[in-house]
């Protein structure tokens, strides 16, 4: 490893100089909060169908029940454990869908520089911000951050948390340290002092097990990773991933804001089973999950080029196969069949808590 970082990053040609990351507080529980104005300050789960003793897991949390150990991604009898006072609610997407909507139709509104904006929408919750091509001086950030932020609340009644930055990656980590209610700005010149001694994992696009595969090559710190010379991550993760990582550790992302819309590539369903399966009873679970993906890529108008089959059993082992097909298909028969010959590939040795079925669809006309 080199001994010295490299100094702040510049911002390189063709980079925009200020991008926002919008992201809404809490989500979820907020608009359940909207729905119940009794619910708020109270802790408040939504998950599942709102069961504490189903199989099921915590979607979000109110702030009010993140103090007392609620996290997303909990299994809501532990949930229920923490706090048995809490009210459990059920996940209700098409309300989501509908709330989402109106806060992306609020973004799109705004000017920046005295131009419509240009939004990159992440999901139900968050999406970038830059400016769009033609702007005039775009004045302090932070001053735009608060506008979009009573856009947001004066339109939907929901408050979001905005992450300043000259770059994608530095205003979505920045969102993180303005939770809830606030705004914060990470740029090139600041991003050693903000970052440099944080763990890898506090990178966007860092999960447990790059973190983990970095630190058997003594890289614990954003700082180690942007020291780190290169060739050590190419022969770790490959020409392409390796110098990806150490761009992050840097602070550097060239992405632009992009506007255009999101366009799957698959569509998959899973189900957790309030029962373990028997073996005897897999196929079926897998021919009617298969059903509910291929209805899912018929309204996409794309067949299915490859399928997946996910399996966890009853001590939380989990495995995926899968296979491409000879020719696309969106036939229900062909599809299933193919997702249960998968099934001799896998251990018939355990009870089924969760079955998955993922279809691959073709690419669009002109590419993804």
């Amino acid at each position: 490893m080199e001994g010295t970082p490299p100094e702040p990053v510049e911002r390189q040609p063709g980079d925009q100089r200020w991008v926002l990351h919008v992201d809404l507080d809490m989500f979820l529980a907020a608009v359940e909060v909207l729905r119940h104005p009794e619910l708020a300050g109270k802790p408040v789960v939504v998950g599942g169908r709102g069961i504490v003793n189903e199989r099921a897991v915590v979607s979000t949390a109110s702030y009010e029940a993140r103090e007392l150990g609620i996290r997303s991604g909990m299994p809501l009898r532990a949930a229920y454990k923490k706090c048995p006072d809490a009210v459990f609610l059920p996940v209700d997407f098409p309300v989501y869908e509908a709330a989402s909507a109106e806060v992306m139709a609020t973004l799109r509104a705004l000017e920046w520089g005295g131009v419509p904006v240009v939004l990159e929408v992440l999901g139900w919750d968050e999406a970038f911000v830059g400016a769009g091509d033609g702007h005039g001086p775009l004045g302090d950030p932070e001053a735009f951050a608060q506008e979009v932020r009573a856009a947001v609340l004066a339109a939907t009644r929901l408050h979001c948390s905005v992450g300043i930055g000259n770059n994608k990656l530095q205003a979505k980590i920045a969102t993180d340290f303005g939770k809830p209610r606030g705004t914060y700005t990470i740029t090139g010149a600041t991003w050693f002092d903000e970052m440099g001694d944080r763990p890898t994992r506090a990178l966007w696009g860092v999960g447990a097990k790059i973190a983990g595969r970095l630190e058997t090559h003594g890289i614990r710190t954003v700082r180690d990773l942007a020291a780190v010379d290169p060739q050590e991550l190419v022969g770790e993760f490959g020409p392409t991933m390796g110098p990806w990582f150490r761009r992050l550790g840097r602070g550097v992302d060239s992405s632009p804001v992009d506007a255009t819309p999101w366009v799957a590539r698959a569509h998959g369903r899973e189900e957790t089973y309030q029962r373990d399966l028997e073996w005897s009873e897999v196929p079926d679970a897998v021919r009617a999950l298969t059903q509910q993906a291929l209805t899912d890529i018929d309204k996409e108008g794309r067949p299915a080029q490859r399928v997946f089959l996910k399996v966890r059993y009853r001590n939380f082992f989990t495995l995926t196969r899968s296979r491409k097909l000879p020719e696309p298909s969106n036939d229900l028969t062909v599809l299933a069949d193919a997702v249960v010959a998968l099934l001799a590939k896998v251990e018939q040795d355990k009870p089924v808590r969760l079955l998955g079925v993922r279809l691959e669809m073709t690419e669009p006309a002109g590419g993804y």
